[in-house]
C-alpha cells in the first residue's frame, strides 16, 4: 500500500483533545483547514514529551537563532484554544513515533506523527517523502502557534484523573492500590 503524507502548512487549526471519561480517554491530534480535517489517535505520555520538547525547540531556536524575535518566551493569550476536537471525529491511524523540527526556511516548528507500522519499523528521517514507510500527518506551526500548542497539550494532560500525593499515579474515583502504602487502597 503506498504511503498517505498528509500535510498542513500553517493550519487554520491544530490542537490536542480528548474523548472519553478520565482514565478512560483517548487522545487525538487534529488538525484542519481549508475543509480539510485529520485526526490521529496517540498516547498521553506522547503528548505530554511533544509539549516538552515543542518548549525546549522553541527556546534553543530563541537563543540561539531569532535576530527578529519571532519567537515569543511564553503563548499569546490571544492564540489560547480551548475548545473541543472538531467533529466528525475520524481515526486515520495510531501514531507510533513523532519527529519535531526547526524549519530554517519557513520558520516555523516541524510536527511529524507517524503510524505505526506492521511491516516496517524504520521511522523516516523528518520531511522524507519516499513511496515506502508509515503514513504521515505533518504540520508547520508558526513560533507563537507552536508554543500556544504546547500550553494546550499540558492543560488537556492535566484535566485527567488527579495524582496520589504519595506516589504519583493517578487516582481512581474509588482509591488505589499505593505502592508507597505496602499495597494498601489509598483514597484521594
Amino acid at each position: 500500500m503506498t504511503r498517505r503524507i498528509l500535510e498542513y502548512r500553517l493550519p487554520e487549526r491544530f490542537v490536542v483533545g480528548t474523548v472519553g471519561m478520565p482514565g478512560e480517554r483517548a487522545f487525538y491530534l487534529q488538525a484542519k483547514s481549508a475543509g480539510q480535517l485529520t485526526s490521529v489517535a496517540f498516547e498521553k505520555q506522547q503528548a505530554i514529551v511533544l509539549a516538552e520538547r515543542i518548549d525546549q525547540l522553541l527556546d534553543e531556536v530563541r537563543a540561539s537563532r531569532d535576530p527578529h524575535n519571532l519567537v515569543p518566551e511564553t503563548a499569546p493569550v490571544e492564540l489560547t484554544d480551548s475548545d473541543p476536537l472538531d467533529m466528525p471525529l475520524m481515526e486515520e491511524f495510531r501514531v507510533g513515533a513523532m519527529a519535531l523540527g526547526w524549519d530554517e526556511s519557513a520558520l516555523a516548528v516541524v510536527i511529524e506523527a507517524h503510524a505505526i507500522s506492521e511491516e516496517d519499523s524504520t521511522v523516516p528521517e523528518l520531511g522524507e517523502d519516499g513511496d515506502e514507510g508509515p503514513d504521515t500527518l505533518r504540520v508547520w506551526l508558526s513560533a507563537p502557534y507552536a508554543r500556544s500548542f504546547a500550553d494546550r497539550i499540558r492543560n488537556v494532560a492535566q484535566a485527567g484523573r488527579p495524582p496520589c500525593p504519595f506516589c504519583q499515579q493517578p487516582l481512581n474515583a474509588d482509591g488505589h492500590i499505593c505502592p508507597r502504602a505496602n499495597g494498601y487502597l489509598r483514597r484521594g
